[in-house]
């Protein structure tokens, strides 16, 4: 069953209205960013699965959890997607990172892939997709489509900011994968942008609005 997850957290809700404002830099949004990605993995992670290993403390032996079963990977939506990586990492360090490029078309609003770099057991591991922003849903679909096609089979989406109309597209085209999201803001504007939102994700993590 398709889990759909807002997340409520003090801390994750407190850094999403400090992104928000229209004063927040691109060298604090890219900090708050990284911060939020944080949070949201330690609580995307929460159902994983463990398995006991015995291993030898300074005292005597004993039995520990350690993670089992699948490795993780996280795999950004280029370019917005970037700004969680590193936040992602700071919780599983372990983790390979892959890469999906996507556009979207100003005309039709679709995405347009240009670039696609998979570890090369992503079949093996966990996935775990990133953007800041869920808006149309276009090019989370069709990045997931892009994974499931190359042999992906354990995928979760996760994003900052999401509309209920990206969501509900998420929900349509792919059932199987949970949904975490920080913020589920209200609408989509007639240019396809969440309100109230944050503006371009991408331009206000790299300065280039």
């Amino acid at each position: 069953m398709q889990k759909v997850k807002v997340m409520d957290h003090p801390l994750i809700q407190h850094k999403i209205g400090l992104i928000r404002r229209c004063d927040t830099g691109s060298r604090d949004f890219r900090a708050l960013i990284s911060e939020i990605a944080m949070y949201m993995c330690y609580e995307a992670t929460r159902d994983l699965k463990l398995q006991d290993v015995e291993i030898e403390t300074p005292i005597c032996k004993t039995t520990v959890k350690e993670l089992s079963g699948k490795k993780l990977a996280v795999v950004p939506i280029l370019r917005a997607g970037l700004g969680m990586v590193d936040g992602m990492l700071a919780m599983i360090p372990a983790a390979k990172v892959g890469h999906i490029g996507l556009y979207r078309d100003p005309e039709t609003l679709k995405p347009v892939e240009y670039f696609c770099k998979l570890p090369a057991d992503s079949g093996e591991r966990e996935i775990f997709v990133v953007d800041p922003m869920l808006a149309t849903g276009g090019s989370a679909i069709a990045a997931i489509q892009m994974l499931k096609e190359k042999g992906v089979k354990n995928i979760r989406f996760m994003c900052i900011i999401a509309a209920p109309e990206g969501v509900e597209a998420m929900k349509q085209a792919h059932p199987d994968v949970d949904i975490y999201i920080g913020a589920l803001d209200d609408h989509l504007n007639e240019h396809g942008y969440i309100v109230p939102g944050l503006g371009d994700a991408g331009d206000r993590i790299f300065g280039t609005k």
